[in-house]
């Protein structure tokens, strides 16, 4: 075992799974790999389970990304990996850049690095004008709540520590578990480092959250982070 734990959930991502466990063991790190299969009714699990270097945890019900992350993290914890890194399934993130989001965890920079693809100009990924303005509020939200600007609040691509992994084995949220979890975790002061990344536009299917339901599921967050910054720390398993 190495100490490294690479997890990736994935729903109905049999399009794209293999080629995204494939991408990782390109870069011929000593990394473990582990897809977490969020009950998939395709071939998610199967296509992950022929890639010999590549563990699988099947969900026997549909947790949603929050409780297969968390799935993860409760596996990294309890076998006593000292990083992970959240890396999606669909494609979108780039595995030559683990190492990039890595290296601050190791050199005790940060407890959590996230990749961002906001933190610079040059970057050629676009978002729509409604995602660009819930990013912009999220931003003023997380000066507010934990005194640090947050560019890229939903980016799933992000790497932890020991202490961050035994943390979010408890108290990873499961609603809205990247913009929560920034203020989780700046409020029990955890140390937040961005790292500007490439990334790609979704190999295949499409986001669930489009047209109509932006402006009602940024309310929903809104509300969820709000009520989660007025958490006591102390509620929190340490």
């Amino acid at each position: 075992m190495t100490n490294t734990l690479i997890i990736v959930p994935g729903y109905n991502e049999a399009k794209s799974i293999g080629d995204v466990i494939n991408n990782i063991l390109e870069q011929k790190q000593n990394y473990d790999i582990l897809v977490i299969n969020d009950c998939s009714n395709d071939e998610t699990s199967q296509i992950a389970r022929r890639i010999a270097k590549c563990k699988v945890i099947d969900l026997p019900i549909n947790l949603g990304v929050g409780g297969a992350v968390q799935t993860g993290f409760k596996y990294a914890y309890n076998n006593g990996y000292s990083y992970a890194v959240q890396f999606d399934g669909d494609g979108q993130h780039n595995a030559s850049e683990i190492g990039k989001i890595l290296t601050p965890v190791q050199n005790n920079e940060a407890d959590v690095v996230i990749g961002s693809r906001f933190l610079t100009k040059e970057t050629s990924y676009r978002s729509t004008f409604a995602r660009r303005k819930g990013i912009y509020i999220f931003r003023i939200l997380n000066l507010l709540f934990i005194k640090q600007i947050i560019t890229d609040n939903t980016s799933g691509f992000r790497a932890y520590n020991k202490k961050a992994i035994k943390f979010l084995t408890y108290n990873y949220p499961q609603d809205y578990p990247e913009p929560e979890s920034v203020v989780i975790l700046g409020r029990n002061d955890f140390v937040i480092k961005e790292i500007s990344v490439k990334m790609n536009e979704r190999k295949n299917g499409r986001s669930s959250i489009n047209g109509l339901k932006i402006p009602y599921y940024m309310f929903k967050v809104l509300l969820s982070v709000i009520m989660t910054s007025l958490r006591k720390r102390n509620n929190y398993v340490k």
